[in-house]
C-alpha cells in the first residue's frame, strides 16, 4: 500500500517552483545572476511543465503515476544540470575562448535548492506494508 506525505509534497512543489523563479543558477559576471528562466527558456518550460504534471497527480490522487512522474522529474533535472554543464563549457568548440567562458560563468547554488526540492517531491510517496492482513 502506498502513502502520500502531503506536506512533504507540498513543501516540495513550492521549494522548486520559487526556486527556479528566484534562485540564481548561473552567475554571469557582466549580466549578474540568472534565474532558470534566463538560463534557457525551454529548459524552464520543460521543467515546469513536469512539476505541473505533479501537482495534477498530486491533487487526482493517482499515486503510482505521481511517483513516476517524479522521478521522471529528477531525471529531468538531472540531464538539464548536465546539459547546462556542457553548454558552459562547450559552447564555441575552441578550447580557449571554451576555457575563459567556463571560468567566467559558473553553476549557482539555485541547483541544489531544486534538486532538494525534487528530492522532497520523490520521497514524499512511501510504501507501507499492510498490517491489517492475518499471518499466514
Amino acid at each position: 500500500m502506498q502513502v502520500l506525505l502531503k506536506p512533504l509534497a507540498l513543501i516540495g512543489f513550492c521549494v522548486v517552483f520559487f526556486s527556479s523563479i528566484f534562485c540564481p543558477f548561473l552567475n554571469i559576471p557582466l549580466k549578474r545572476d540568472w534565474n532558470l528562466y534566463q538560463v534557457d527558456t525551454a529548459l524552464f518550460m520543460i521543467s515546469m511543465g513536469i512539476l505541473g504534471l505533479n501537482v495534477l497527480l498530486f491533487f487526482m490522487r493517482k499515486l503510482r503515476a505521481f511517483q513516476i512522474s517524479s522521478y521522471v522529474f529528477l531525471a529531468w533535472l538531472i540531464i538539464a544540470f548536465i546539459a547546462v554543464y556542457f553548454q558552459i563549457h562547450n559552447y564555441f568548440g575552441m578550447k580557449m575562448i571554451d576555457g575563459l567562458i567556463s571560468k567566467a560563468v559558473t553553476m549557482s547554488w539555485g541547483w541544489a535548492v531544486m534538486f532538494f526540492g525534487a528530492l522532497l517531491i520523490c520521497f514524499s510517496v512511501r510504501t507501507k506494508k499492510n498490517q491489517n492482513l492475518p499471518e499466514a
